[in-house]
């Protein structure tokens, strides 16, 4: 399509069975390109349930995985925007809220700011009582605040130019950690992110028990996320910045250390000694992390999500890895602008 009928902005909505919250989702993002000449695409990972349905009654384009086991946290977003026409992309999830201000604030910083691949803004957890939200919450993140960050994390609008520079929009082999992947290669590239002093999204926290979601990122390999960040980067411009960067990466590093240095004393000494140091070692994390949180619940559970990931880091590594940039099989399940599927992402 000629560059003077690509729209400014698109609103790409990543989902996956998110029949409770797809509505306001996309009501908020059509909200949101009020005044602004824009699309909503909906990428949907192959949902089970009634998300599809409920988007349909929108004037947006909805695209849908053909194969399920193409799902991932980087698949969707390249997903929508390998469909996508606008001057900026717009990546939120389909539990988030987009907040009115936002659309304008962004694309304005972005003309503002040409070195500037993407921006971000303020999020706003509801229902965040879960111990994995509320620690999320509290846990200091240099990168919440405005100012130039390392990576913009659940919500950002990027500029297609800057995405299309780097290949690819997030890559679709990872399960996790795809933002700050994508981030990492922006910024090799040469371009920043930033956060603008403006609320962005609101997001609705999933409510689940703690130690069923450790358990369902197992099985979703999102726990994978990790190992494969790392492998996707190794021996690539943005490795470096990927190390440095990746909080996860480094607590697998440091629990993999625990556990040898446990397996280490098990070797060396014997009988009481032996006991002594090893339930010693074992209770340190526990110990600093119930300090560090003031709480005990909330020590037990960070050190288990810490061996989760740990867990699941070899895996993740050793993913089969596609082309990341490679189309994806997908379906335009409606498109009310009437106009055949084109690989806009390459344009």
């Amino acid at each position: 399509m000629p560059d003077d009928k690509r729209p400014i902005v698109s609103v790409i909505i990543k989902a996956y069975n998110e029949e409770r919250h797809i509505a306001a989702a996309i009501e908020s993002a059509l909200a949101a390109l009020v005044g602004i000449d824009g699309e909503v695409i909906l990428a949907d990972g192959a949902s089970t349930d009634r998300t599809l349905d409920i988007a349909a009654r929108y004037p947006i384009k909805i695209v849908r995985l053909d194969n399920a086991a193409d799902r991932s946290c980087g698949a969707g977003a390249q997903l929508g925007f390998q469909y996508s026409r606008g001057e900026f992309v717009l990546l939120m999830d389909g539990d988030m809220r987009l907040h009115r201000g936002f659309v304008a604030s962004g694309t304005g910083f972005l003309r503002d700011n040409p070195t500037a691949a993407g921006v971000g803004g303020i999020m706003i957890n509801r229902d965040a009582s879960g111990l994995e939200y509320a620690q999320r919450v509290r846990r200091h993140d240099p990168d919440r605040g405005p100012g130039v960050v390392t990576r913009l994390g659940g919500c950002g609008l990027y500029r297609r130019a800057a995405v299309c520079a780097v290949g690819y929009s997030t890559d679709r082999n990872l399960h996790g950690s795809e933002e700050l992947e994508l981030a990492a290669r922006l910024r090799a590239g040469g371009w920043t992110l930033a956060k603008i002093d403006c609320v962005a999204v609101e997001h609705y926290c999933h409510v689940e028990n703690p130690y069923g979601l450790l358990l369902r990122r197992m099985k979703t390999r999102n726990a994978f996320g990790p190992g494969e960040m790392i492998r996707a980067a190794f021996g690539r411009p943005h490795f470096g910045l990927v190390l440095r960067d990746d909080r996860n990466s480094r607590l697998c590093a440091l629990v993999v250390l625990w556990w040898a240095t446990m397996a280490s004393v098990a070797a060396v000494l014997r009988d009481v000694d032996a006991v002594v140091a090893i339930a010693a070692l074992f209770a340190f994390p526990f110990v600093v992390m119930s300090w560090r949180w003031r709480s005990l619940r909330h020590g037990l559970y960070s050190v288990m999500a810490w061996n989760t990931q740990a867990l699941c880091f070899l895996p993740g590594f050793l993913q089969r890895r596609r082309p990341p940039a490679e189309w994806m099989a997908s379906t335009v399940v409606k498109d009310p602008s009437g106009q055949s599927a084109q690989r806009a992402a390459v344009a």
